[in-house]
């Protein structure tokens, strides 16, 4: 009986060990516990396998780009006279006695093998003397080609008779928010710098009074990085690296660069034409925050909304209206202010472009054939506004140069100056209203400038003012 009972427990021992074995490596499972919908997750979850190489930055390569750039990178030094230091030696031992030389930094990126090079013009404003240093510390000579006040450009050339380490310029209209960029300067005089960030905005205007557009990034830029290069991966050249918000005068985390398509009109102009060209559009619209457009509820406006419409002009053959807002030129959005003039900074007169707009709910496009400015506000310290001459003005005047001031500022009106014909800033002519622009931009708050006027009688006047 003992050993029928031993066997019996032997046979159910080794049949639990069986059935268990099947279970644990054979049988698959066929079904899944699931929670009540009410205690699901509402948030997803991503199954995205991770690279290997970890993720976000650690994807990047950043060196292509850096190699690519650094050579074309240059050091621009500033030399100037500064004359407002020592009046007092000025007046009992004469004009040299006050001379004092300045210096100025910055950097510059080389755009063409022959030695084309653009930086800002605040680098280079009011220079006696350029020099440039480039990556391998062999230095030249600059000559300074033209400049644009309005976008912060100036454009140099050098004569190293050899070809040079140059960047291509990019298309900034592609450049997208959040990709990776490097802006490469060189700010010492030892060699070119590199920091990574990405593009935080496009369109930025930082209320300068000069319509800007500017390219936002977190890479890391101080004052001697100014007239730099903002490159993205590739190490195509997508922006001019130009000023920083900041409290202190350094960096804490706010650059803004021109964007490469704005700097390369504003080269090619300066090359084929002496000057730079703006296409007009001819509208006007009022400022963000006025009681004018609280009261129309333009601050929640996604567009730009047509205030007025110039007479004579691309906007005004092409039918645009006061009350349209305009939503896209071209295949450019336009959400703000700075969206237009930032693509129109890229046209010139004659251009044609499609303005896509909307008017009492009615969706509408057109195209529109910009016009040559023919007014222009000059800026400090004078602001006249200032128009270019007509044959009627020529005659009148007995001058074939010059450009007539239409506005004054009040705290000049003193001097009876509007409807005067501007002809010279010191003993250079003027011979339109980018002339005007040019040289009132390039002139020094430390010196003294005369302006010559002829009046109506055709009789020549002077002002001399600091």
């Amino acid at each position: 009986m003992k050993k029928i009972t031993s066997l019996l427990a032997v046979s159910v021992l080794a049949g639990v060990i069986t059935l268990g074995a099947y279970k644990l490596f054979f049988e698959k499972e066929n079904f899944h516990i699931i929670a009540q919908e009410t205690d699901s997750s509402v948030f997803t979850t991503s199954n995205t396998p991770v690279s290997y190489k970890g993720a976000g930055i650690n994807e990047v390569d950043f060196t292509a780009a850096a190699e690519k750039t650094v050579n074309a990178v240059v050091h621009v030094k500033n030399v100037s006279i500064n004359q407002e230091q020592n009046r007092v030696l000025k007046f009992f031992y004469g004009p040299s006695a006050s001379v004092e030389p300045q210096i100025g930094t910055g950097s510059g990126v080389i755009i063409s093998e022959d030695g084309y090079i653009v930086t800002n013009n605040h680098v280079i404003a009011n220079a006696t003397h350029l020099q440039i240093t480039l990556n391998n510390n062999k230095t030249y000579v600059a000559e300074l080609v033209g400049t644009d006040p309005n976008t912060d450009i100036a454009l140099l050339k050098i004569d190293a008779k050899i070809k040079l380490p140059y960047l291509a310029f990019g298309d900034s209209n592609n450049a997208k928010v959040g990709e990776w960029v490097l802006a490469v300067g060189n700010p010492f005089n030892l060699t070119s710098t590199v920091t990574a960030g990405i593009i935080s905005a496009k369109a930025r205007n930082l209320d300068m009074g000069k319509n800007q557009s500017f390219i936002q990034t977190d890479a890391a830029v101080n004052p001697g990085n100014s007239g730099g290069a903002l490159v993205n991966t590739n190490g195509n050249l997508i922006g001019i690296n130009t000023a920083i918000s900041s409290r202190t005068g350094s960096y804490i985390g706010y650059s803004f660069a021109v964007p490469s398509n704005i700097a390369k009109k504003v080269v090619d102009d300066i090359i084929e034409y002496g000057s730079v060209l703006d296409g007009i559009l001819g509208i006007t619209t009022p400022p963000i925050n006025s009681e004018f457009a609280f009261q129309k509820g333009l601050n929640d406006i996604d567009g730009v909304y047509v205030d007025e419409v110039m007479e004579d002009s691309g906007a005004f053959d092409a039918g645009l209206q006061e009350g349209d807002i305009i939503k896209q030129m071209d295949e450019i959005k336009i959400h703000r202010f700075a969206d237009l003039t930032g693509y129109l900074s890229t046209k010139r007169p004659g251009d044609t472009i499609s303005v896509a707009y909307v008017r009492e709910k009615e969706e509408l496009s057109t195209p529109v054939v910009l016009k040559e400015r023919q007014t222009i506000n000059l800026p400090p310290p004078l602001g006249f506004t200032v128009k270019n001459l007509n044959e009627k003005d020529k005659k009148k005047f007995k001058t074939k140069k010059g450009v007539k001031i239409i506005g004054v500022p009040e705290v000049h009106s003193m001097y009876n100056l509007e409807g005067k014909v501007l002809i010279a800033v010191g003993k250079t002519e003027i011979n339109n209203i980018y002339d005007a622009k040019n040289l009132f931009g390039s002139i020094s708050k430390y010196e003294y400038t005369s302006i010559t006027m002829v009046n109506e009688k055709g009789e020549r006047e002077r002002l001399i003012f600091q």
